[in-house]
């Protein structure tokens, strides 16, 4: 059966060190799921897995028993060609995603090239709920709509999303940093007028300050916008 299979190839490749290293960069994943087989092992895996016949097997074995086995979804999910499978799958399984890792890890390629459709699904993950699936959207709209295909209504939909999760905010920030370098001034006026919860709002100017793509006129004047918070604004 697949499912075995990739678990005793994936057990075949642990790196001791290496999962321990990774264990502390994932502190929503339980250390015991963590096997440790490096990134390009897990790619070259799934470019092996990615035309067996009994693949669906193992992306329908959910939720998976070890990061790793997410990890390689994720990879095998982002190589699917086919604009509407691969839709149906990234929705199959991001409910099941839990950490940041194997959120970010999933990119799909088909996704460039079919911008009206993913859009229209970017706005169904925003309000789902769930954290990751969140995290995914916004990173989507970063990855694919912050230059030819930017418009301002895409930061003023990142900007009223309010949450307590920690690693949604930080895409948020993530994204208007990312913003900032492609798209400055659209993006200044929500620094400007606060329009992110603090802890957002400062963090996307620290992400912002540290980026090579912004000179160092415009880090100054960013600087200047820092909000002084205290310790019960995680993000109002």
């Amino acid at each position: 059966m697949i499912v075995e299979e990739i678990r005793s190839k994936c057990l075949q490749m642990q790196d001791i060190d290496y999962r321990d290293f990774q264990s502390k960069l994932m502190p929503t994943v339980d250390p015991e799921t963590v096997i440790g087989v490096r990134t390009p092992q897990l790619r070259s895996l799934a470019k092996e897995l990615a035309g067996r016949q009994d693949l669906a097997d193992f992306l329908r074995d959910l939720p998976h028993l070890y990061f790793e086995e997410n990890q390689l979804h994720a990879f095998l999910v982002s190589g699917i060609r086919d604009m509407g499978r691969c839709l149906e799958e990234v929705g199959h399984f991001l409910p099941y995603v839990d950490n940041w890792a194997t959120c970010d890890q999933m990119s799909p390629k088909v996704f460039r090239t079919h911008k009206k459709e993913l859009e229209k699904q970017i706005r169904v993950w925003l309000v789902s709920g769930e954290p990751y699936t969140i995290r995914f959207a916004i990173r989507m709209l970063m990855d694919h709509f912050l230059e030819e295909d930017f418009a301002v209504g895409y930061p003023e939909t990142v900007a009223q999303i309010r949450s307590e999760e920690y690693y949604v905010n930080m895409m948020i920030a993530w994204y208007f940093a990312t913003a900032l370098a492609k798209q400055y001034e659209a993006i200044l006026p929500f620094l400007e007028e606060r329009r992110l919860g603090v802890w957002t709002h400062n963090k996307a100017i620290q992400k912002a300050v540290e980026s090579y793509r912004i000179d160092s006129a415009r880090k100054e004047y960013l600087k200047s916008l820092k909000v002084k918070k205290s310790s019960s604004d995680i993000d109002k």
